[in-house]
Order: structure tokens, then C-alpha cells, then sequence
């Protein structure tokens, strides 16, 4: 960067807090949630939400179990006093649901909104006026005592109007705008001024909710304000203490996070981030960083396809496919050696039965969020054979052998580099039958007949005679021979009469699923004289007649790679 462009800019002063004690604290308990969705996120939509998709949102909020919900800025547009009333007159507001509406500090705002939430069961109104020093210079050109001023009328108007609506309790917030752009000693003094108007008890108390409303610095220096503040209050235990992080710097997770060790005990935020600029604190990440740390986030998220759902039709914004927990790709792997860490990372927390989740690059278990293990792993030209072995497996149900993995991700690799796309699970299993299951060139299983059995209780092996017909280039060949078992016999047949020598090196076989017509795998790789080894597979509902599939199977891939080379 040009340094014209670097000295238009300075650091953000920290605070001199030697004595914090935030960095110790633990996270041990979810904070009171309070969605802005309807208000906050509403207003940076392109196209604001209808009054139907208002309604759509704040269902979506109560089912997922949000206690606070702040509804919108009744004063501000007709749609949103509209839809406050609607929730009121139509009764939608479940018992021990909060709804919350936001006002300026101006009396005619005012006394509009407390007009919106006539006939409430109860209310959060939330006062707010901008405090920070540069606003105050640039924006209003007011000083401090007349930001006082303003706010504590505010307040006072905020009883005075309590007092024409006894049916409805009231509750009170207020914001300090632009908190971390203000003198933290004058933010202090301007809330406490404000809860001397509205006589906040440790009974009823106050909420002052501290915004970041521009983030401005790195999220430790947040954390500092907010730890300052509390410790600071004169009357801090008829307070809570609510966080606002807006998202300018990319930080407003961590930044959050943070201010709840330093003393927030209630956090005000949107389903995936959404509002003005980048955005607002994201709710479905905060909920689910502390599930991830053993901590019951208090709110349901086990359903995120369906959040990602409304809240993608409702605010008409995409959810990015990275984003944290929810995106369509998070808890996909395309690397090999993530795929094939994750493979075996799903083995054992399956083998092992303790319940605690331990998978290597998947903090949380995708079914908990409603999410199928179809989407860990997709397979492209970044892929290895860890995550194909996963792929047919998981869906298709081939436990290969480990040591088959390699070959068969190679012909996957090539697949995709011939194609230059992803493949799907189902081109993966088209690929395993083409190059295993359905080669039958150039040779062919006709007919298969175990003739003799031969078992002595004084020898291991038992014995066996067996009969077979191999089509051979397109002509009937017929051998016989013995050996220790039909497979051994077989093998032995086809060599004196049609292939000449191999070894037989590995075998593997398993059930493929049950039931009176259960299907059996049998994996067979075959060394050939010139020194190559080629894998094969067969399957048949007869184990025998499925490993002298494989075993011509390895065969005909042995002659279809000397015919490529």
C-alpha cells in the first residue's frame, strides 16, 4: 500500500485495564438471546421484509426458542407499526416471549412506538441516541451535556408515556449508539444518568446494551470497554449488561465471545449475521461454538437446512457455501488426506461408543444439525483414495480393503481429471462397476459347478472338485481341476487351461446387506508373472461364485491395462 494511504489511518487506543480478569473466564452458561432479525437485519435488506415475511421470520424466532425479539422500529415506517399491532391484535405472542421495539430519543418517536404496543402483555422499549465523539463533532455538533440532555428527556418520556398504558409492563433498554466509538467514562456517565430517570431494582432491572456499532478494534480491546464498564457502574446489579457487535472488522464472533467473559450476560445479534454493512453478530454461530464447547446454547439449531431455508426466502440473501456451520460445503472434505482423516476418524468414533465426539476437521457432528453424512465428502481432482473408500462404503456399502484404496482412487483421480468436475456418489459407483463389476472381456464366467466335496477331520483343508465354463474371447472354454477349497480348485483350473500362471496375493470378502437374499463382496488381487498386481471384484448371493468373480475380474483388468500401456 502507498504510505499516503497508510497515514490516513491510526491504531485504535487500547484501555488501560492492568487488573482484567476476562481473559481467564470460561464461557459456562448461553446468554439471554435477543434476535434483531425483524429490525436490525430488516432495514439492511435490499428489499425489506413484507409484512407476511415478517411474520414468517418471527414464527421461524419463537420456534427456535428465542425469549427476546426485538419486532421494529414501529415509528419509523407504517409496515413496521403495521406488524407490531398484528402480532398484538392477533394474539401471536406466546407467553414468555418478549417482544421489543426500538425508538430515538425524540418525543414524537416516542410516543408513536409506546402507541404500537398498546394492549402487550408486556414490552421492551429501547431508547437510543448516538454518543460517540465523532458524531458528536461531525454529525450533530452537539456537546456532551446536550447528549445528556437528550437522552435523559428520553427517559423521562419513556415513564411519563408508561403511565397511559397500565395493562402492559414495560421494560426498559437503552443504547449508548456507537458505544465503542465513545469516552468510555462519558458512556458510563450517560447510562447512569439514564437509569437514575427510569429507577432500574435488581428486581426489575434496566438492560444497557453497549453496541459496537462500527467494530473499530481487534475484539480484546471490546472486552476491555465492556469488563471497564461493569466494574465501573455505580448500580450494577440492576443491570444487564447486552452486547451489540456489528461486523466491520470480520470480528464480531470473537468479539462477542470475549465481552461475555468480561461481563455481557445478553446478546442481541441475527441468524447468520446479517445487517447494516457487513453485518451483525452471527446468532447461528455463536448457538453452535457453544455446543461445540459442551454448553447448551439454549436456543434450537438442530435444523439448519431448514433455518438456511426461511432465512434465504425471507431476506432474499444467500447463506455463502463456507459459512460456519451452516454453508452447503462446511462439512465437506475434497482433499485426500482430509478425506481420508475423516474416514478413519468416523471408524472410531463409531467403534468406540463413548458418545464424545472426536473426528479429525469436523468440530461438530453434521447430524446434529440436521445435515447427512452424504455431504463430508465429495470427490473431485483434489480427492484421494481415503475419501472414494468412504464414499463407497458409506453408500454403497464396499468395505475395501485398505490396501485396494490406492488403486481404485487412481482410477477415480483420472475420471476426474478427464471430466474437470466433481463427481457424484453415483458416478463414483458407476465408475466401481465399469471397472470391476461389469468387465467381462476377456473373460467371462459362463457356468461354475463344485462336483466333489473331500473333508477328513485328520487334514486342515478340506478338498474340492470343481467343473466351470469360461467364455474366452468370445468362445466357450470348459476346465476342471482340484484343490484345497472351490476357489483354489478354480484357480488352478484356469491356469493349466486358459490363463497360465498368477498368484493368488490377497482376499477379502463381507455381506453387502441382509436379509434371505443377502449379496456377498469378495475382493481378490492377483500377481501376475511380469510382476504387476491388479484388484478384483465380485459379488454374488453364493460367497464362492462371488470370489471367482473376483478373481476374473483382476484378470481382465490385468489385460485391459496391458492393452492401454
Amino acid at each position: 500500500m502507498k504510505q499516503e494511504l497508510i497515514s490516513k489511518y491510526r491504531p485504535y487506543p487500547s484501555l488501560d485495564l492492568p487488573d482484567r480478569t476476562w481473559p481467564e473466564k470460561r464461557i459456562e452458561k448461553a446468554p439471554t438471546w435477543c434476535s434483531v432479525d425483524l429490525r436490525d437485519g430488516n432495514q439492511a435488506l435490499i428489499q425489506p421484509m413484507s409484512l407476511e415475511k415478517k411474520l414468517e421470520m418471527f414464527h421461524l424466532l419463537v420456534a427456535m426458542g428465542f425469549k427476546e425479539i426485538e419486532v421494529g422500529f414501529p415509528s419509523a415506517s407504517q409496515v413496521e407499526f403495521d406488524f407490531t399491532r398484528k402480532l398484538i391484535d392477533d394474539n401471536l405472542i406466546p407467553d414468555g416471549v418478549l417482544i421489543q421495539v426500538l425508538t430515538q430519543a425524540r418525543e414524537k418517536l416516542i410516543r408513536k412506538t409506546f402507541e404500537s404496543v398498546q394492549g402487550a402483555k408486556e414490552a421492551v422499549v429501547h431508547l437510543y441516541n448516538s454518543t460517540s465523539t465523532l458524531q458528536r463533532r461531525t454529525v450533530f455538533q452537539m456537546s456532551k451535556k446536550e447528549i445528556i440532555d437528550l437522552a435523559v428527556h428520553g427517559a423521562k418520556l419513556l415513564k411519563e408515556e408508561e403511565k397511559k398504558y397500565p395493562e402492559t409492563k414495560f421494560r426498559y433498554e437503552y443504547s449508548p449508539e456507537s458505544f465503542t466509538g465513545t469516552e468510555h467514562d462519558f458512556a458510563l456517565d450517560i447510562c447512569e444518568r439514564v437509569m437514575q430517570v427510569l429507577e432500574p431494582t435488581p428486581e426489575n432491572r434496566v438492560i444497557i446494551n453497549l453496541p459496537a456499532t462500527v467494530e473499530l478494534s481487534s475484539p480484546n480491546i471490546y472486552a476491555d470497554q465492556i469488563e471497564w464498564f461493569c466494574k465501573n457502574m455505580t448500580n450494577r446489579e440492576s443491570a444487564i449488561i447486552s452486547l451489540h457487535a456489528h461486523n466491520d472488522r470480520g470480528c464480531a464472533v470473537a468479539a462477542t465471545e470475549m465481552a461475555m467473559m468480561a461481563g455481557g450476560e445478553r446478546v442481541e445479534g441475527t441468524l447468520f449475521g446479517n445487517g447494516e454493512r457487513t453485518g451483525n453478530v452471527d446468532l447461528v454461530t455463536l448457538a453452535l461454538n457453544l455446543l461445540t464447547q459442551g454448553v447448551d446454547p439454549e436456543i434450537d439449531v438442530s435444523n439448519i437446512n431448514q433455518l438456511v431455508d426461511v432465512y434465504e426466502r425471507v431476506c432474499r440473501l444467500p447463506v455463502h457455501p463456507r459459512h460456519p456451520y451452516a454453508g452447503e460445503l462446511v462439512y465437506t472434505a475434497f482433499s485426500g488426506s482430509h478425506q481420508d482423516a475423516i474416514n478413519k476418524g468416523m471408524h472410531a468414533y463409531e467403534a468406540n461408543g463413548s458418545g464424545l465426539w472426536e473426528v479429525p476437521y469436523l468440530p461438530i457432528d453434521p447430524s446434529d444439525v440436521g445435515r447427512t453424512y452424504e455431504s463430508i465428502i465429495r470427490i473431485n481432482s483434489q480427492s484421494g483414495k481415503g475419501g472414494v473408500a468412504y464414499v463407497m462404503e458409506k453408500y454403497f456399502g464396499f468395505k475395501m480393503p485398505k490396501s485396494m484404496h490406492p488403486e481404485f482412487g487412481t482410477v477415480v483421480q483420472k475420471v476426474t481429471d478427464t471430466e474437470g468436475r466433481e463427481l457424484s456418489h453415483k458416478d463414483i459407483h458407476a465408475t466401481f462397476e465399469t471397472e470391476y463389476l461389469s468387465l467381462n472381456s476377456p473373460y467371462e464366467l459362463k457356468d461354475f459347478h463344485v462336483v466333489k466335496r473331500h473333508v477328513n477331520a485328520e487334514v486342515p483343508e478340506s478338498a474340492a472338485d470343481v467343473e466351470a465354463t469360461i467364455v474366452v474371447d468370445g468362445r466357450d472354454v470348459t476346465i476342471a481341476a482340484s484343490g484345497n477349497g472351490p476357489l483354489d480348485a478354480f484357480c488352478t483350473a484356469l491356469k493349466n487351461g486358459v490363463t497360465g500362471d498368477f498368484k493368488l496375493q490377497k482376499y477379502h470378502e463381507h455381506a453387502l446387506n441382509g436379509g434371505s437374499s443377502a449379496r456377498a463382496a469378495a475382493y481378490i488381487e492377483i500377481r501376475n508373472p511380469d510382476g504387476k498386481a491388479c484388484w478384483g471384484t465380485g459379488v454374488d448371493t453364493d460367497i464362492i461364485i462371488a470370489s471367482i468373480k473376483a478373481v476374473l475380474s483382476s484378470l481382465n483388468r490385468y489385460k485391459k491395462s496391458l492393452s492401454i500401456g
